[in-house]
């Protein structure tokens, strides 16, 4: 499946951020990829996709992204279809439960950093192979930080470690990538409106103990925001955005 527009890959994409940023992406004009582990909801969001964009390209590749093998063998998939790989959107992430840190179990930390943090180290590795070696050499890639990248939230050290350790892999990846052409930014996401978010409104923890309903923003301002990024020329690139619900309690939270 040769293609004249860039060749995006966006982890995650079943729901949520990343199905609302494969639909912002598609807008734009951008051949998709769509990872997640589940195939009936990439299919879903396939569908959706070429419903309302009947002439956009879409390739699913159900895929563990924390196991370096499946991502290998997506990467592989990538090059023999396209041949090239313009931006890769290191999106997909669980929170886990929350739970003390006391009490977790190494399972449940674990399974956090293979997700959140080995997944995105492994997909930009693979990425750097292509985007290196690719005519014209570059491309760009998007990390999914979170606000949890600077402040957390009670009870979520796995997720909040490995929010914080993506800003190390997005600034070790923009260094690393200069000599390639390859620009990488990261997003830090606050309170959009999701599955994962359903409970802010209800009420969720807060630093001083308390429960309290919070503030949350439509997801497709996420999506505008990485359209916004993805485009940029490759001499220019957005270091860090955050993209958060105005009036969510972050500021002054820690």
């Amino acid at each position: 499946m040769q293609t004249s527009s860039k060749v995006a890959l966006i982890t995650g994409a079943g729901s949520g951020i990343g199905r609302a940023c494969a639909i912002g992406l598609a807008r734009a004009n951008f051949t998709l990829i769509l990872n997640g582990r589940r195939k009936e909801t990439l299919e879903e969001v396939s569908k959706t996709i070429l419903s309302e964009f009947p002439t956009a390209k879409t390739l699913m590749i159900p895929a563990d992204v924390g196991n370096p093998d499946s991502v290998k063998t997506m990467f592989e998939q990538i090059v023999n279809e396209f041949g090239r790989l313009d931006l890769l959107f290191n999106n997909a992430g669980i929170f886990g439960k929350a739970i003390p840190l006391e009490d977790l179990s190494y399972e449940q930390w674990q399974s956090v950093v293979d997700t959140n943090l080995t997944g995105a180290f492994l997909c930009t590795q693979e990425a750097f192979k292509i985007m290196k070696a690719q005519d014209p050499m570059g491309g760009r890639i998007i990390n999914n930080g979170s606000i949890s990248a600077s402040a957390p939230r009670p009870n979520s050290a796995p997720y909040t470690a490995t929010k914080h350790a993506m800003t190390g892999l997005t600034k070790s990846t923009s260094l690393d990538g200069r000599k390639y052409n390859i620009a990488c930014g990261q997003i830090d996401i606050g309170n959009a409106a999701t599955n994962m978010t359903e409970k802010m409104t209800t009420g969720v923890p807060q630093a001083d103990g308390t429960v309290k309903i919070e503030p949350t923003m439509d997801v497709s301002h996420v999506a505008d925001a990485v359209v916004s990024m993805a485009t940029l020329p490759l001499e220019a690139n957005v270091q860090f955005m955050t993209i958060m619900a105005t009036k969510m309690p972050l500021i002054g939270r820690g």
